[in-house]
């Protein structure tokens, strides 16, 4: 049976007061993520993992800490801690996800793929049509299409 707004309001504030004073990453991050869970009474182990291995640039392994396939990625990190790092490996891993490619070797081989995707999709639009009956110029990619 769901839970009441009621209890999930209780269960979140009872959460927030349990871990308003932890700073450590590693001793407590998968017992904060199924008691996040649990406030909306749902088992962790039903829809998200731990550690969750990805590719990172030059085709080393790295891990996500906590992923809940096309809804969330969590990369959890102490308090008081630099996250560009951890950014970074969550956009890598959302962008190898989103377009199933994985294993580049440098930033720049993942942005070219990204662009060329970009170009790829964007082609598939219909040309865009002037408001005041004017012609449009076509890019030299529109050109190529047609």
């Amino acid at each position: 049976m769901p839970l009441s707004w009621n209890e999930i309001k209780s269960r979140a504030i009872g959460f927030s007061k349990e871990w308003q004073n932890e700073s450590s990453e590693d001793a407590e991050a998968k017992s904060f993520w199924d008691g996040f869970f649990n406030i909306f009474g749902i088992s962790r182990k039903r829809l998200a993992s731990f550690e969750e291995p990805v590719k990172k640039l030059g085709d080393k392994q790295g891990f996500i800490d906590l992923f809940w396939k096309g809804v969330l990625l969590v990369e959890h990190k102490s308090r008081g801690r630099n996250l560009d790092k951890a950014y970074t490996q969550a956009l890598d891993k959302a962008v190898d996800v989103a377009y199933g490619k994985t294993g580049f070797i440098t930033e720049t081989e993942r942005v070219a793929f990204l662009f060329e995707r970009y170009q790829q999709l964007t082609s598939l639009l219909p040309a865009a049509s002037s408001s005041k009956g004017g012609k449009v110029r076509k890019t030299s990619q529109q050109g190529k299409n047609e």
